[in-house]
């Protein structure tokens, strides 16, 4: 059976650490009680389990209140809550054409239906943005400031404290897509000025998939309005939601098993090095760029160094469809890579790669081998130079 290399993490990590599969599948045979449900022993060890993973996150970013990381479905389900809770009718929003479709459909649906205003700012030819953009961008209504950590098609790593800066001055929210860096780039939530910070627990996290944080600000905390509503598992007698935290926000049972199994890989990063980890990436990315650079008919698209971008590297291939070479890729080697427009197509728009079906993207992990790469630096110039 051919080898299975694995290289579209920035969909979603894996494997996963071992820890990470050991302590889900304790929590399903051993335990199994819900998060705020009960006074059994068994339930009084899963609120445990639950604070110790919320500590982590919080931990991590340098937080200090817990309570203000809010445990969601997914980053776009982060996303979407601050989208939604912070941004009023008649708003303006300054953005940027790097974003995700997690952040892009919710600014669209209130632009259909309060009037909000939209603003995006451009970026270079290697996905950069400029903080005086963003800051001419500024309106006197303008409320929040929307911007992701790196983009999951270039890779390139936006400058944010900058940015957080000027959003603070302005008076502002400021909100940071973390969904390809938090756990493998370094992020100080006070350094960078945010308010809100969004991201899914199973990418650079290496939780399991259905599990997202939502890291918030005190002011951000008071001011949003959450659209979730139901039971806590507090205040039973109210029928309105709690105002108290995280409980404003986690409406409904929480995806227990998938909190366990972050806070087991929140343990694991700390224990392996995070920075480790990052440096491991930084190092699979120059890999793979100075490969592809020497490659006749590969196009890199994205910064051309490591030391400014996340891992994610994106390429086009003269004379072939993205989603063709991909197929080739896994057929001929067993490459499981990503290709497409990655849903960011304002990002595409701005590379020139969206009338031509976006760009096939690799992603290595925290477990990816300089073997791994090699091998697939070999079948991209041997698919590449048959099309030449």
């Amino acid at each position: 059976m051919q080898k299975r290399i694995y290289l579209d993490n920035a969909a979603t990590s894996w494997p996963k650490p071992t820890v990470v599969y050991d302590a889900v599948d304790r929590y399903q045979r051993e335990n199994g009680a819900p998060s705020g449900r009960g006074s059994s022993r068994a339930a009084e060890e899963v609120l445990r389990l639950v604070a110790r993973a919320r500590r982590e996150v919080s931990d991590l970013l340098g937080m200090d209140e817990p309570n203000r990381v809010i445990f969601t479905n997914s980053g776009t389900d982060s996303l979407n809550t601050a989208v939604l809770g912070l941004v009023r009718a008649g708003d303006h929003v300054v953005t940027t054409v790097c974003e995700h479709n997690s952040v892009l459909r919710p600014l669209h649906y209130l632009s259909d239906t309060l009037g909000v205003k939209v603003s995006y700012v451009p970026c270079d030819g290697e996905g950069f943005v400029s903080p005086d953009d963003v800051r001419r961008m500024l309106q006197p209504n303008t409320r929040l400031v929307a911007v992701v950590h790196a983009s999951n098609v270039t890779g390139a790593i936006q400058p944010i404290g900058e940015i957080g800066q000027i959003a603070r001055e302005h008076g502002a929210y400021y909100l940071i897509d973390a969904a390809q860096t938090l756990g493998e780039v370094p992020l100080s939530f006070k350094e960078c000025q945010a308010d809100v910070i969004a991201a899914p627990g199973h990418k650079g996290l290496l939780a399991p998939l259905g599990t997202g944080v939502l890291c918030l600000s005190e002011r951000a905390a008071k001011e949003m309005i959450p659209f979730r509503f139901g039971g806590t598992g507090t205040s039973s007698e109210n029928d309105r939601q709690p105002n108290e935290l995280p409980h404003k926000f986690e409406a409904g049972n929480l995806n227990v098993p998938g909190i366990v199994g972050l806070a087991a890989a929140m343990e694991f990063h700390r224990d392996y090095g995070f920075e480790k980890i990052h440096e491991h990436h930084r190092e699979l990315a120059g890999r793979l760029l100075n490969g592809l650079d020497a490659i006749d008919g590969v196009t890199i698209h994205g910064p051309r160094t490591a030391k400014s971008r996340t891992s994610v590297v994106s390429f086009t291939v003269k004379g072939y469809d993205p989603q063709e070479f991909a197929a080739v890729l896994e057929m001929s080697t067993g490459i499981e890579c990503r290709a497409g427009l990655h849903c960011a197509p304002r990002m595409h728009a701005a590379l020139g790669t969206l009338p031509t079906g976006g760009t096939v993207r690799l992603s290595p992990g925290w477990s990816t081998t300089t073997e791994e790469i090699e091998i697939a630096l070999m079948a991209i110039a041997q698919a590449a130079s048959s099309a030449l």
